[in-house]
């Protein structure tokens, strides 16, 4: 894939054209990286206070007890959202499933421990560890290469 940059003083804003033969995959998630708007918030409940969490603050995001919770640095926030709505505004390229009731944000994974057979505990920065069921360890293992 070429990529070209044009230096322009009189362009007020970016504009970026796509010059392709045919629509692939690669093009269509080139196209779908380029649109998503990472700034998206999410409303976080903590006792009578609503925060705006940042994505980049978030660790993890899962269910317990038929609610739904972000743990970021600061400490767990209740969200009015369901798992799955969640999932659709967080990035794609930072967050992942890894099982049907937790998301995790790789970029706050500290390793992945593949000792475990059948599945794949994760250290998180907090040194908190979660596990990747059985049903996502062949996701897993395809989003990080292994």
């Amino acid at each position: 894939m070429q990529v070209e940059i044009k230096i322009d003083s009189s362009c007020k804003e970016p504009k970026i054209i796509v010059v392709t033969d045919k629509i692939t995959d690669e093009i269509n998630m080139l196209i779908k990286n380029l649109s998503y708007t990472n700034n998206q918030v999410i409303a976080g409940f903590k006792d009578d206070t609503v925060e705006l969490l940042q994505q980049d603050d978030i660790l993890r995001v899962y269910s317990l007890d038929k609610n739904i919770y972000a743990l970021t640095a600061n400490g767990k926030y209740r969200l009015r959202m369901r798992l799955y709505e969640i999932e659709e505004k967080l990035d794609k390229s930072k967050f992942v499933r890894i099982s049907n009731s937790e998301i995790i944000n790789l970029h706050k994974v500290k390793n992945f421990d593949l000792s475990f057979t059948g599945t794949i505990c994760v250290c998180l920065c907090d040194n908190s560890n979660t596990y990747v069921s059985r049903r996502y360890v062949s996701k897993i293992k395809q989003v990080l290469g292994i």
